[in-house]
């Protein structure tokens, strides 16, 4: 409040908070009002709301005030004159003008937290409360946690969800996704759906698929979603599990030299997906691809059938980018990730059928399951008759809401539906979804416990055609997760065993990831689960994320740090999964009846994580960890540049360096580094600076998403752990492939990539150094939301 007058020539100013502006022209009009209210009984002030009043404009007016001094004291002069009466009449209105103007100001001033609101009411990002949540010992937390996670509660949830048919948009996936729903209500989680219509491919409604050797005709009753449809001719390979390694080694030219063109490649499941077996075959021009069930075990049947898909990619591969909302109208494209050759599963008994007659040449020694690869005259005909449909699914979401940063959360999520029974496909992922819902509800309701940030529960649907449900959810809502989802933890088969512990997860979690393993009991509960790995616990444990799992688009597409975790006894994969045997009578089997205790475990895991993350003023990310990434990926690509240069240098061009890389890779170290100085200075009790701290700390893995690839043709652009040409080992491929002289190398693709890669880490490493993010506002400095 500025109150200005004029007494004995001394400017006099009291200032206080935006309040009200009583200015020298006022007080001028004040006492004249004053004089004219003696001579004939009337009155008038004027006042002036100063709410959004600005330095520059307070000198302004100050100037103002005294431009008009001298000419006010020659208009009382001249109005009044220099008479007693006139003198007294002035001193004393500048007394009552003064006094009045002081009390009101000191008024104002004191009691400004009842004073009328703004005509704008801003409010503060703090959720439920001012002021920093009260903290809880991490200790008291992981106790409660405990308490609440049963084993006897457990086999009551299973129980409760296990079902024997609900696949995607079947009624035994809406009738899971109605006791999902009851349970967030019944926790007071404010629950919501999202609903999609998404394309799949399904076997066909009439007939089947066939493939015919020798004269046989088989009828397999699995399929692959998302293969081509037509019928292929061709001599059929055995190419062991199809990854990189053992088609390079068929083609190997000083060994035995195989041309795939127009082969059926035969494999077994298992080491990589489906989808990633037929794209290698199909880039090395095979005509189809037959897949088996790779399992030695005598209890798996010999007619089990397989199920799955092969779209190389995540979601509705007919809305590649954006949402299959209904009545969106939708470009006619497709992902960039279907297959354009056949593919198809088969029994084990139809897969030894056909390898016991194989001709052609040995295989190799260590393939010990095969005596003969094929021969151009193994001829096999494959016709595959899938048929596209339409299915409604529903993603079914509840939210514990922080007490500081309501708006940013971690997204807890287990996919809903399988191709049979599903129990540790599904059933164990949503039975720990739901307890750990319950659990940390209950912890907030009735323990006291207050998470800083919130948590988001997810149940997806239609995760076995590819992840769909949660990937059209990212797709949905991309630019609104950008800065508010911080982390994803995907409960998606987590018990398949019990010997080993493995997780996949983005290198900013590997930190936390290593703390939790101490503080969570293994099924020896005298035990933690660290006990349990042998040496160095990040070589034993830390494990690639697979393009198959949730995980991997909110990490690679969205550029949300996410982490996936399995107890395990079998390194190529659980043998059930994707197969009608998938029951809690084969889970007990593989872990002696310990179904229950290890899916607490794994509950705990998960939990700990979770609320490591909600509980803490800061984030618990290591930047150091990608910094150690980074430098091995620039140091590698150093090394292949200048050895192409040296020997075959016609190759590259000479203008083609290095350095710009390097420099990028500097600056994001500096960056890197800045910023966890200024984590260890930072003021925990500043919620706006803890804010701006994570908040930066956030943006890093978004920031690594490339933003020069097409979400189309690459949707994974993270170019350090995403998939393609833009990644920095995308770029390291290239160079060896031109070191080996392949054809197939476009030097002016590489040049563009090898640019765009390096501006992508510099614009991480701007990013990173800036200073959070502030915008001036006419009343106060607010936080973007």
């Amino acid at each position: 409040m500025f109150v200005v007058v004029e007494a004995g020539g001394v400017f006099l100013t009291s200032l206080f908070e935006r309040n009200v502006c009583i200015s020298l022209s006022s007080a001028s009009s004040l006492f004249s009002s004053c004089r004219r209210s003696m001579e004939d009984s009337s009155s008038q002030v004027e006042m002036m709301l100063s709410y959004d009043m600005k330095d520059g404009d307070v000198e302004n007016e100050v100037r103002h005030h005294q431009d008009h001094k001298s000419s006010y004291k020659a208009y009382v002069a001249q109005r009044f004159g220099r008479t007693p009466r006139n003198l007294c009449l002035i001193a004393a209105t500048v007394v009552i003008a003064f006094t009045t103007g002081f009390l009101t100001g000191y008024l104002v001033h004191r009691n400004k937290g009842s004073a009328a609101a703004p005509l704008v009411q801003i409010e503060e990002p703090v959720a439920r409360e001012t002021g920093a949540a009260p903290l809880m010992d991490w200790d008291n937390v992981t106790d409660l946690l405990a308490q609440k996670l049963t084993t006897k509660q457990f086999e009551s949830t299973f129980s409760e969800f296990a079902s024997v048919d609900h696949r995607a948009g079947s009624p035994g996936d809406e009738a899971l996704r109605g006791k999902v729903l009851k349970k967030f209500n019944e926790y007071g989680m404010n629950p919501w759906t999202d609903e999609y219509f998404v394309r799949v491919q399904d076997p066909p409604a009439s007939g089947s698929n066939k493939v015919v050797f020798n004269g046989r005709t088989y009828h397999p009753k699995g399929f692959l979603s998302y293969s081509v449809n037509g019928t292929v001719t061709g001599a059929v390979v055995y190419a062991q599990y199809g990854d990189e390694a053992d088609l390079n080694q068929l083609q190997d030219k000083n060994n035995l030299n195989i041309d795939l063109s127009g082969r059926v490649v035969l494999v077994k499941s298992g080491k990589i997906s489906f989808a990633e077996k037929v794209a290698n075959a199909a880039r090395r021009n095979a005509s189809a691809v037959l897949i088996f069930p790779g399992s030695t075990d005598g209890s798996f049947g010999r007619e089990t059938q397989l199920f799955g898909h092969v779209h190389l990619g995540s979601g509705d591969p007919y809305t590649p980018g954006f949402p299959s909302f209904n009545h969106t109208q939708f470009p006619p494209v497709q992902s960039s990730g279907l297959p354009s050759i056949v593919a198809q599963t088969i029994s084990i008994n139809t897969a030894n059928d056909i390898l016991r007659q194989l001709q052609g040449p040995s295989s190799p020694t260590q393939w010990r399951d095969v005596l003969r690869l094929g021969g151009e005259k193994d001829v096999i005909t494959v016709e595959v008759n899938n048929v596209l449909s339409e299915k409604r699914i529903n993603n079914v979401f509840g939210v514990i809401k922080g007490f500081v940063d309501s708006d940013r959360y971690v997204i807890i999520g287990a996919r809903r539906d399988a191709w049979g029974p599903g129990f540790a496909a599904s059933t164990v992922g949503t039975s720990v979804l739901v307890e750990l819902a319950r659990s940390i509800s209950h912890m907030v309701k009735n323990d006291g416990f207050k998470p800083r940030r919130s948590l988001v529960f997810a149940s997806w649907s239609a995760g076995e055609y590819g992840n769909v449900g949660a990937t059209e959810w990212l797709e949905g809502y991309l630019s609104s997760l950008s800065m508010k989802a911080f982390s994803y933890i995907d409960l998606d088969g987590v018990v398949t065993g019990q010997s080993n512990f493995k997780v996949a997860a983005s290198p900013l979690l590997h930190t936390l990831i290593g703390s939790t393993i101490k503080g969570v009991s293994a099924l020896n509960k005298d035990a933690n689960l660290l006990s349990q790995v042998a040496g160095n616990w990040e070589s034993s444990v830390l494990e690639p994320l697979k393009l198959d799992s949730a995980a991997y688009p909110f990490l690679a597409f969205s550029g949300i740090p996410s982490v996936s975790f399995r107890l395990t006894s079998d390194e190529l994969g659980y043998q059930y999964f994707g197969t009608l045997l998938d029951t809690r009578e084969k889970l007990n089997t593989v872990t002696q009846n310990s179904v229950a205790q290890l899916t607490r475990v794994a509950a705990q895991f998960a939990g700990h994580i979770a609320l490591r993350l909600v509980h803490d003023h800061l984030l618990r990310m290591d930047l150091g960890r990608y910094e150690k990434i980074i430098r091995n990926h620039v140091a590698h690509i150093n090394v292949k540049v200048n050895s192409i240069k040296m020997m075959q240098p016609q190759l590259l061009p000479k203008t083609l360096t290095v350095q710009w890389l390097i420099s990028a890779y500097s600056a994001f170290n500096r960056a890197s580094r800045s910023l966890t100085a200024d984590i260890q200075n930072s003021d925990l009790e500043d919620i706006k600076m803890c804010r701006s701290i994570n908040d930066r700390i956030i943006m890093v893995e978004r920031n690594f998403l490339s933003p020069f690839v097409s979400p189309r043709e690459s949707p994974f652009r993270h170019v350090l752990l995403g998939s393609g040409p833009h990644t920095l080992e995308g770029l390291y491929n290239h160079l060896n492939a031109m070191r080996n002289n392949d054809p197939n190398v476009d030097v002016d693709a590489f040049r563009d990539q090898f640019a765009l890669a390096t501006w992508t880490i510099q614009g991480c490493a701007n990013s990173l150094a800036e200073i959070g993010v502030y915008e001036q506002d006419p009343l106060q400095v607010v936080w973007t939301v």
